[in-house]
Formats: C-alpha cells, structure tokens, sequence
C-alpha cells in the first residue's frame, strides 16, 4: 500500500534605523535617546508566539500522558512515547490540550490500512489561529517503533520535516513506514472504534460522512 502522505500547508523584517548627527561648536550630538534603536530590537507591533501546555515539558512528564480522542463514534485512548519521538508527542499533546482538535474529523480513511486525523481546516473553529498552528512544522523522529496495529504516527509529505498536526492510527500493521515515520503513540482503549471509523463508507480515500472528533482530553494514564 501507499505511504501515507498528505498536502500540508513568515518572515521578519529587520530594520536598520539611521540616524543623523548635527555638529555643534566642533562637536557631534548623540541622537535623542528615543530615537536611539538597537538593529535586532523586536518591532513594537511583532506577536509574540503563545506558549502551549507541554512547551519546555519533560520526556517523564510526558511519558505520563494519555489522549482521549471522543468521536461520534467511540473514545480511543492513546497513550504517550516520549523517549522515541518527544516533538511529536508534545505537539500532539499541545493540541489536544489547547482543544486544536476538538470538531476536527478523521478526513483519510484507507480500507484495512489507516485512519487519518488532525486536519484543523476541518474544525467548526476553522479561522486565522488555526490556520497559523497548521503551518506549524515538525523534526523528522523516525524510531524503531514497528508500524503495527494500534500505532499512531505523524503524517507528512515526501518533504523532510514537514509533519505538521495530521496524524494516523493504523488498523493493520504497516511495514512499509517503517523508519520513515514518526510513530509517537499507541492505542491502548478503542481500537474498534478505530475500525468502526475505517470500515465506513467511503468514496475513495474520504469517507462519504467523516467522523468527528467532539472532544480530546488529555488526562494522566491509568496504569
């Protein structure tokens, strides 16, 4: 079968100020104080990136975690797996925990293969945040994690680095994306809702009534 891959979709100005001096008596003045610039200093109006709830987090704290995807279908629980591939896992966590993924649907569906979700563009809140956290790229952290059932990884195009929110859970195993993925999780509740999802109806690769994620949470594991 075909790897999985999908179409995934800012630069600062830096301005030199110049500043003139006058002589006066034989001697230069120092330009005003307010007029004063650094070259690199931020632009007054620059955003400042918001931090999210697993920036800076540990791979212990992490390793800790459990999503629970709520669809209109069922709840897949996922556990975490920081110490193979830790940004993929902190962002994944990041967006359940900001609610990225609340209303987004599960978009690709390969019979007998995968279900694909994390397209934010398919959110009821679809609008320019959103659109600015899509752009958002990731490393490349292809593990040793065989692509077996019950195995959720990043999504990404034949590009280096170019993961983004759009992730996959496999329902058989995936030999094939071995190494060339980012397998960061694995299902530990709701593999048969995951099937349920995957045996819709579909017209090629998009089922006909995609299923919606209503809700994910991040909670600490039950062991």
């Amino acid at each position: 079968m075909a790897a999985v891959s999908l179409i995934v979709a800012v630069c600062g100005v830096l301005t030199l100020a110049g500043v003139a001096s006058a002589q006066v008596s034989g001697t230069t003045s120092p330009p005003p104080a307010d007029t004063a610039r650094k070259a690199n200093a931020r632009p007054d109006d620059a955003p400042v990136p918001i931090p999210e709830p697993f920036d800076g987090a540990s791979v212990d704290k992490m390793a800790v975690q459990c999503v629970t995807l709520e669809t209109e279908a069922g709840s897949i629980e996922i556990e975490m797996m920081p110490e193979i591939a830790p940004e993929s896992v902190r962002n994944f966590l990041n967006l359940a925990a900001t609610g990225a993924l609340d209303t987004t649907t599960f978009s690709r569906v390969v019979k007998g293969f995968v279900i694909q979700g994390g397209s934010l563009s398919t959110s009821e809140k679809w609008g320019v945040e959103l659109s600015k956290r899509a752009a958002r790229k990731l490393p490349d952290e292809p593990g040793i994690v065989k692509h077996v059932r019950g195995i959720v990884s990043m999504a990404r195009t034949d590009e280096p680095n170019s993961a983004t929110t759009h992730f996959f859970i496999l329902v058989s195993e995936g030999q094939h994306l071995n190494s060339k993925f980012a397998a960061f999780g694995r299902v530990r509740k709701g593999i048969e809702v995951a099937d349920a999802i995957n045996g819709a109806e579909t017209e090629g690769e998009k089922p006909v009534k995609p299923v919606r994620i209503t809700r994910a949470v991040v909670i600490q594991c039950v062991k």
